[in-house]
């Protein structure tokens, strides 16, 4: 009979986040299945757990992956956890958990400590509505299609991002997104928990030179329309004409523009018609 992988979340700074059932779950499982052993034993030993423990990040994921898989099948209990945080949320893990479905391998979660839940809470920005955009690539050409694809992203937008890298990351936001708000946050629920909110260009002007410290989150003001953004009944008379040019009939014509300009047919109609 399978046992079962358990997604267990661990405390993100303050060890005292960490929940009973997280605790229960790791002293009861048969292995634990961790980014860095060695940043989990510190855990474990802080709360006295002495564990089996296998190594899962992402340069080893696809062999080691099948070794958990299989262990799991043979009926043990695996815990999967992270550095810090939700297991399998911008982790290798969560190819670990699509191989546990794709093998009818129950899987169960066991809530814990998130950083950019926490982070949107403590943003003071908007986030009824938000888009989890994860760590930027540090490929130059992935990252400037990521931010080019999000540029106008109308929801609030949440990004990880490590110190280090945290100037030449606000400058090309800056390029890309226009002079918004942003919350910058830093070493959450730890000592020096920080929440920094400004614009970015000023972020990009103070951090040129300036760094940070500790592991950062980014949250960012969506894009908002400005009304020169919007088309016009010139715009639409254009587009109108290019149908015409095509074949259509002026009426068809005005009604095409219409959907794609969100101008109203009558308006197109009667401009070209005065023409």
């Amino acid at each position: 009979m399978s046992g079962t992988l358990f997604l267990v979340g661990t405390p993100i700074g303050n060890l005292g986040d960490i929940s009973p059932r997280a605790l229960a779950t790791l002293n009861n499982c048969d292995f634990i299945a961790a980014e860095d052993t060695r940043v989990t034993l510190k855990l474990l030993n802080h709360f006295e757990i002495k564990k089996q423990m296998i190594s899962y990040f992402e340069h080893n994921r696809r062999q080691k992956g099948e070794y958990i898989a299989e262990r799991i099948l043979n009926g043990e209990n695996c815990a999967l956890v992270t550095d810090a945080g939700m297991p399998a949320v911008s982790d290798p893990g969560e190819d670990l958990v699509a191989l546990c479905h794709e093998k009818g391998i129950p899987v169960s979660v066991v809530p814990g400590p998130s950083a950019f839940v926490a982070a949107i809470a403590l943003s003071g920005l908007p986030v009824g509505r938000f888009t989890f955009e994860g760590f930027l690539s540090v490929s130059k050409v992935s990252r400037r299609e990521h931010l080019e694809e999000v540029k106008k992203e109308k929801r609030t937008m949440v990004f990880y991002e490590a110190p280090h890298k945290l100037s030449a990351t606000l400058i090309d936001m800056y390029a890309y997104f226009g002079d918004r708000k942003i919350a910058i946050i830093r070493e959450i629920t730890k000592i020096h928990e920080e929440v920094i909110r400004t614009t970015l260009s000023e972020a990009a002007e103070k951090y040129k030179e300036e760094s940070l410290k500790g592991e950062i989150v980014l949250v960012i003001e969506g894009y908002e329309e400005k009304e020169e953004d919007l088309p016009t009944l010139e715009d639409a008379i254009i587009k109108a004409k290019e149908y015409i040019e095509d074949g259509m009939s002026a009426s068809f014509a005005a009604k095409q523009a219409a959907k794609d300009t969100g101008i109203k047919k009558g308006d197109i109609y009667k401009a070209l018609q005065e023409e």
